[in-house]
């Protein structure tokens, strides 16, 4: 069983009189800044000058510097910006400041597992990785609660850095929860893994193909919508609570023993296995890291062009028009926010 740590485990002292830059005032930075400022802790947040950031960040009280400024200020620098831009970032604006006995930290192992970035032996670098998009990090924290973190610690060259990110994860609640050990290796490829085979991909190509499925069969799209993407959400909710057995227990005997009968034909498991061990490979070879690095050199062609076709499709466009006739249309706990 994997090491797991606790509030008990947790010493927040040992970020006293130690400054915190987070860089990033998007869905994790926003988070991350007020839980730790809310915990005691000396918070200030790095931002690129002139970004569409820095206005909110200082509207929620916060001394906002630029990244180059932060860096040369703190202690602890998380970095929480999208990992395509944090390379080019750190070159410029960190890595002439990271001096020795700093913390590097990540909310994800994406550039330490492909050395985009490579931190001098001098300084700790550790990952704090919360299990759940930033809005859940601060309304969890703020409802007395957390979510499950991940702890890496890739290097210790002050001998303190699992403290120091064991006191960091529980000022943003997550010793609350839950704090699993892990590798940042371990981490990277495994939430890559989990992406693109089943939590985005599968489920997006499978909710797709249902879609039209119903519709090319004569169907109601607004029916194949309810049926196929709506109540997803619900099985999912129930799944997260209880496992599988909650979910079979809460449903109809009917949908159980047409999941028994009808799973396995939609997902032939060895096939389906077969093909995501290939995206496993190109994974763990650093396949699908260059050439993600490369379609964002190139200006991102093939991104935004399946993110406009997507836009398109009928699921999308019948989803939205239901959406604006449900009660939670203007939901506030929908995270669109952006670094």
């Amino acid at each position: 069983m994997a090491k797991m740590y606790y509030e008990e485990d947790c010493n927040i002292k040992n970020l006293d009189g130690k400054k915190i830059a987070i860089i990033g005032y998007g869905s994790q930075g926003h988070a991350h800044a007020q839980n730790l400022r809310d915990s005691g802790c000396d918070v200030i947040v790095g931002l690129r000058e002139g970004g569409k950031s820095w206005p909110v960040a200082e509207k929620d009280g916060f001394t906002v510097m630029t990244v180059a400024e932060a860096t040369k200020a703190a202690d602890i620098i998380m970095i929480l910006i999208n990992d395509e831009l944090q390379a080019a970032m750190y070159e410029k604006d960190i890595a002439p400041y990271l001096t020795a006995g700093k913390a590097l930290a990540f909310a994800h192992g994406f550039n330490i597992r492909y050395k985009c970035i490579v931190p001098p032996a001098d300084v700790d670098v550790f990952m704090a990785a919360p299990k759940g998009p930033g809005h859940t990090v601060r309304s969890q924290y703020v409802n007395g609660k957390g979510v499950p973190c991940l702890i890496a610690v890739q290097q210790n060259a002050t001998g303190k850095a699992y403290d120091i990110a064991l006191a960091y994860i529980a000022g943003i609640g997550g010793a609350r929860a839950g704090i699993l050990e892990t590798t940042m290796d371990e981490e990277t490829e495994t939430d890559l893994f989990g992406e693109q085979t089943v939590l985005c991909g599968g489920v997006v190509d499978l909710m797709r193909c249902g879609f039209e499925v119903l519709c090319e069969a004569g169907y109601k799209p607004e029916n194949a919508y309810f049926e196929c993407i709506h109540e997803l959400k619900l099985i999912v909710d129930l799944i997260n609570k209880g496992g599988v057995a909650a979910m079979n227990f809460s449903v109809s005997d009917t949908a159980e023993f047409g999941e028994y009968v009808s799973g396995p034909r939609v997902i032939p498991a060895e096939q389906t296995k077969e093909n995501m061990r290939a995206v496993l490979k190109d994974i763990q070879d650093g396949s699908f890291a260059a050439r993600w690095i490369q379609e964002n050199k190139d200006g991102r062609p093939f991104f935004n062009a399946k993110r406009a076709e997507l836009a398109k499709h009928p699921m999308e466009v019948v989803g939205k028009e239901l959406r604006e006739k449900m009660l939670w249309k203007n939901d506030a706990d929908l995270d669109t926010a952006s670094n």
